[in-house]
């Protein structure tokens, strides 16, 4: 897998919806899923966001043979990692596994470069997870930032920054008819406001991708009910804004003064959401 290389700046993706207004700069208009490149790196503008994103092709990986893989796990993994890499029996789950832990490492390495003015290597970076509470499983690493971390389909997607970040990733499926009929009845496409009625113009998979990315936030993932999460409109500009459940507060009580600005949009046939710390905080 080659080093990384940072690109600066938006990168407009066509298709992704809705139409961004003049002078936006929508996270999700920023990011590129090419299943054909093996690492993909950016700094999510504009510069006060002080967001870097790594995207790497799990697609690429399977392609990889199992002399191939073992050279990257040795090279990336620390022992801790290359040893609960071995507890992963299904070969598919090990190679989402490496791939997401290759999108943190370059990503928190990337994001030193840029911000720390360290030449850190993504091989010296150490993913660990909370290990027990409602945040079990949440990617933590040893550097001074917080990191969110989604795979889905050909790609696993890492985020990194100086604060809170929640990223959820979901490719274009069909949805179980109960939960869009769910998904559904949050949405009124007679609402009075042109943001609500935007968002039932949403593809309900983009809305689910949205409340996980939410409840990622708070490093609580699905162990909180995504109806916590209540949706209430689609900005132009890419952003959604929602409001938490009873349910959430008791967990997260800051979620009720200080919500996360969420971004969503559809990139490459898959939907992303990208949640991070309130504008101008």
């Amino acid at each position: 897998m080659p080093e990384p290389v940072p690109v600066p700046g938006a990168v407009p993706v066509p298709g992704a919806v809705p139409v961004p207004v003049p002078g936006a700069v929508s996270p999700t208009d920023q990011v590129v899923l090419d299943a054909s490149r093996p690492l993909w790196i950016t700094h999510l503008g504009p510069e006060p966001r002080r967001l870097t994103l790594a995207v790497v092709s799990i697609a690429r990986l399977r392609e990889r043979g199992p002399h191939a893989l073992a050279a990257l796990r040795s090279r990336y993994l620390t022992p801790a990692e290359t040893e609960q890499a071995a507890a992963l029996r299904v070969p598919r789950r090990r190679v989402e596994w490496l791939a997401g832990r290759l999108a943190l490492k370059h990503a928190v390495s990337a994001h030193g470069r840029r911000h720390w003015d360290l030449g850190r290597e993504p091989r010296t970076v150490e993913v660990r997870a909370v290990t027990g509470g409602l945040q079990a499983g949440r990617p933590v690493v040893d550097a001074p930032v917080e990191v969110g971390l989604t795979h889905s389909g050909d790609f696993a997607v890492a985020v990194c920054g100086p604060h809170a970040v929640g990223v959820d990733l979901e490719h274009d499926r069909p949805m179980p008819p109960t939960l869009a009929r769910v998904l559904d009845e949050e949405c009124d496409p007679k609402a009075p406001s042109a943001d609500a009625r935007r968002l039932a113009a949403m593809p309900a998979m983009l809305r689910w991708t949205c409340k996980e990315a939410v409840l990622k936030y708070y490093g609580f993932g699905l162990r909180v009910d995504a109806a916590e999460v209540a949706l209430t409109g689609w900005l132009p500009d890419g952003r959604f804004t929602w409001r938490p459940g009873g349910g959430l507060l008791r967990h997260a009580p800051v979620a009720g003064t200080r919500r996360p600005t969420g971004w969503a949009g559809v990139v490459g046939g898959h939907h992303l959401a990208l949640v991070e710390r309130p504008v101008g905080r």
